[in-house]
């Protein structure tokens, strides 16, 4: 995080996602006084405040408490506010942009959008993370503009990669993928669980039990899908032994052609964030 080092970082918007990207960065060695948080509750504020990160109102209108006053002395801003108010909310500071490296981690607004937002401000990378970047353990997408320098682009990861694993796309169009396959893909693995958990109650296990089971299963499997050098295809042949209980439980997903209902899903997730970013465009 040596990028990092001495840099002012401000989030317009503190909540789940801000919070989840501030406590990565404080773990990794940030100063919580290097970080200014603005959000118009005053309960989020005062959280903010007893773990000594900068709080402001971007609603208040004195020279110590508002947006303008979390953005101007920035070397990063991220925009962490819901889509539907960011004209809104950017409005209030966009004249004072000056050098700032913009992050947006708003879901399906183009860095074109935010760019005509912040009245043709170019300089915007964006961020597509996921829920796990609560627990530090989020995988996130980036996409970075033609005006984004190598240094921007190292200092963009550096600040996602406080939450977790970053990985960068050649177009933008590829975000949708990346909503795809990590964005929304959390859910899947919840409703996996929570399939497997029922079907483990009806056959006999209490419910605290199945869940714990389950649930350790699934972080197993990913830790060693994570620390091998063999991918998930190979592991998996590994362990299903021929004619064994595995094979039964593997045929069984063949035969109700689990791959292709996976791919269903996915491209379901592909088409809705595509025309999310055409209404947000509208």
């Amino acid at each position: 995080m040596a990028e990092l080092k001495g840099k002012k970082i401000s989030f317009i918007g503190g909540g789940n996602m801000a919070q989840a990207l501030i406590s990565g960065l404080i773990g990794r060695g940030i100063n919580p006084s290097d970080i200014t948080v603005a959000d118009p509750s005053e309960d989020i504020r005062n959280s903010l405040k007893q773990q000594k990160i900068n709080a402001v109102d971007p609603t208040g209108n004195t020279e110590t408490d508002n947006s303008q006053v979390a953005v101007k002395g920035a070397d990063v801003v991220v925009l962490a506010v819901k889509p539907q108010v960011m004209r809104q909310v950017v409005s209030d500071f966009a004249d004072v942009l000056d050098r700032q490296l913009i992050i947006s981690v708003a879901a399906g607004l183009s860095t074109d959008s935010i760019s005509k937002m912040l009245g043709g401000y170019k300089n915007i990378v964006r961020a597509m993370p996921n829920t796990p970047a609560m627990i530090q353990k989020g995988a996130t997408g980036l996409y970075a503009t033609d005006y984004i320098n190598e240094a921007d682009k190292t200092l963009a990861a550096s600040v996602m990669a406080a939450s977790g694993l970053v990985s960068w796309v050649q177009q933008e169009e590829q975000l949708h993928a990346v909503t795809a396959v990590s964005g929304s893909a959390p859910a899947y693995f919840f409703y996996m669980l929570e399939a497997m958990i029922e079907a483990a109650v009806e056959q006999g296990l209490d419910r605290k039990q199945a869940a714990a089971l389950a649930m350790q299963t699934a972080l197993g499997a990913a830790q060693m899908a994570i620390t091998s050098e063999e991918g998930p295809a190979e592991l998996r042949r590994k362990v299903t032994s021929p004619n064994g209980t595995t094979q039964a439980a593997i045929e069984s997903l063949q035969q109700d052609d689990f791959a292709q209902v996976m791919k269903k899903a996915m491209q379901a997730c592909y088409t809705r964030s595509e025309e999310i970013s055409r209404e947000m465009a509208e």
